[in-house]
């Protein structure tokens, strides 16, 4: 009975033990299934906010990298817009250059054909008045041979017998005057008369250059030069004081200017902005400012170096720049400082052999040309300012003549300026010394031929030999043999009182007669 108790005690305890256990294990399995749904929760809300931070991240980077493309895509149509104005720059530019030019050729062809007019207007007066003159001339001579009862022969022979004997008359007293006047002034006279021997040995002429070339490495060049709207090239040209001509000329810029300092440091800080490829208006102030420097020191140096070289010490500081200036100056592409260096030493030299102060003349003809450092920038001519200057600066009285009056006759008496004349002639004659440009030749070959055709009775007219010679072809029923001889001294009368030429022109006129018939 005991043991069956104790049966179902142990039956009911683990009945209840199970049942216990079931318990337990459905409050763990409930406790383990909340905890891990918390998990998941927490994993879950972990993942939202990691995926949320993405996206943000995502979208700001996308708007970054929208934003950075749209920056590029403005960049590439501003430079696109940039090009393409300097473009319709350029070409309204060319166009505006074109309709210049067209503008000019036109003109010209009615200046041409306007000339053409008035010339065969004047042909047609001068041919009525030629033939009137004739007519008036066939009338006074009967008058005239009735009034002087002889005839035209015998009054020419007889007026040019008279005029014959008054010529070797006064020839004669000019001779006698002269003769006397020279041996009351021997010494004196004698020097003047070697002076002014070699004085007319050549004459003196002055061709400027007022431009400047400055080579470009190709033509995009130009554009940078010329800047946005024009601002570097105003800056170049306000800096520098000099005129920048940028036209189709390929791969060059023209810089003009009177000032050839002023055009010199263009042309150099020019060359080194295009080499250096920073263009704009600081970087061109900055380079023009340190050019400047550089030219002002080598003129001053060149003007200490002529003096060395000539021999002559004491003149002043001011005065040995002015001369270094002139290194910048040319006269027919003779370099102005080389051509007062040797006008020093010929004037030395010339000095020597007449007996004068040989250290004087050197001075003399070293600052002969001196005014013409100043011409652009003062008024006046090269000798007035040359002797302000000297004069400002203590040069002795000597120097300040030569300086003065070797292009004119000085009425004081003083042979300074005439060996100073006499050496500048030289200097400038010599051999390949000087040339002439093409414009200059042709003008003079016309202004030749427009003096010859200027007089009646002259049909054609031909400049020969460089200008050195001019040949009249007359027309042989208005011009005799005797007209023929006064005509050619008329013409060379006029051409040396109208032209200024170097050398001597020789004018030749030509008559001819031609005779024709036909057989049949």
């Amino acid at each position: 009975m005991d043991q069956m108790i104790w049966i179902g005690g142990t039956a009911i305890g683990v009945v209840v033990a199970f049942f216990v256990g079931y318990l337990v294990r459905a409050r763990a399995g409930r406790s383990n299934l909340q905890s891990a749904e918390r998990r998941a929760q927490t994993v879950l809300d972990q993942a939202q906010g990691e995926a949320e931070a993405s996206r943000r991240n995502a979208l700001l980077e996308g708007r970054e990298e929208a934003l950075r493309i749209k920056q590029q895509v403005e960049r590439e149509t501003q430079e696109a817009r940039t090009t393409q104005l300097a473009v319709e720059r350029a070409f309204h530019e060319k166009e505006a250059a074109f309709s210049r030019r067209v503008e000019l050729i036109d003109k010209k062809e009615r200046d041409l054909k306007r000339s053409e007019t008035e010339l065969r207007d004047r042909e047609t007066a001068v041919q009525a008045r030629d033939g009137q003159l004739d007519k008036l001339i066939v009338e006074q001579t009967g008058m005239l041979e009735r009034i002087a009862r002889m005839s035209a022969e015998e009054a020419r022979a007889r007026l040019m017998a008279e005029v014959e004997n008054e010529a070797k008359a006064e020839a004669a007293r000019h001779v006698t005057e002269i003769r006397e006047t020279a041996q009351r002034n021997a010494e004196r006279e004698a020097r003047k008369i070697i002076g002014l021997a070699i004085q007319r040995y050549s004459a003196d002429h002055v061709s400027e250059v007022s431009v400047s070339v400055v080579h470009l490495p190709s033509d995009d060049m130009k554009g940078r030069i010329i800047g946005r709207e024009g601002r570097n090239i105003r800056s170049f040209e306000v800096i520098t004081g000099v005129d920048v001509i940028i036209d189709d000329t390929p791969e060059a810029v023209i810089l003009s200017g009177f000032d050839p300092v002023r055009r010199e440091i263009a042309r150099l800080s020019l060359e080194r902005l295009v080499a250096d490829g920073r263009i704009h208006p600081a970087r061109i102030e900055e380079v023009v400012a340190k050019v400047k420097t550089e030219v002002e020191n080598r003129i001053h140096e060149l003007g200490e170096m002529a003096c060395l070289e000539v021999g002559i010490a004491g003149i002043h500081a001011d005065l040995q720049n002015l001369l270094g200036r002139l290194h910048y100056r040319t006269s027919y592409g003779q370099n102005i400082l080389s051509h007062a260096i040797e006008v020093a030493h010929l004037t030395g030299m010339i000095a020597v052999e007449l007996g004068f102060d040989q250290k004087m003349a050197k001075r003399c003809g070293l600052l002969h040309d001196i005014g013409k450092a100043l011409d652009h920038d003062h008024e006046g001519t090269h000798p007035q300012l040359g002797m302000e200057v000297a004069q400002r600066y203590g040069e002795p009285q000597p120097v300040i003549e030569a300086i003065g009056y070797h292009h004119d006759d000085y009425a004081g008496g003083s042979l300074w300026p005439v060996l100073v004349a006499s050496a500048d002639a030289i200097s400038g004659a010599r051999p390949g010394a000087r040339r002439e440009s093409l414009e200059v030749y042709i003008k003079r070959l016309e202004a030749l031929e427009k003096i010859a055709c200027g007089f009646p009775g002259v049909e054609k007219s031909y400049a020969i030999q460089a200008g050195r010679e001019v040949r009249i072809m007359v027309e042989h029923n208005k011009v005799d043999d005797g007209r023929a001889q006064v005509l050619a001294t008329e013409i060379a009368r006029r051409i040396e009182k109208e032209l200024q030429y170097p050398g001597q022109i020789r004018v030749t006129v030509i008559r001819e007669t031609r005779a024709v018939d036909y057989a049949k």
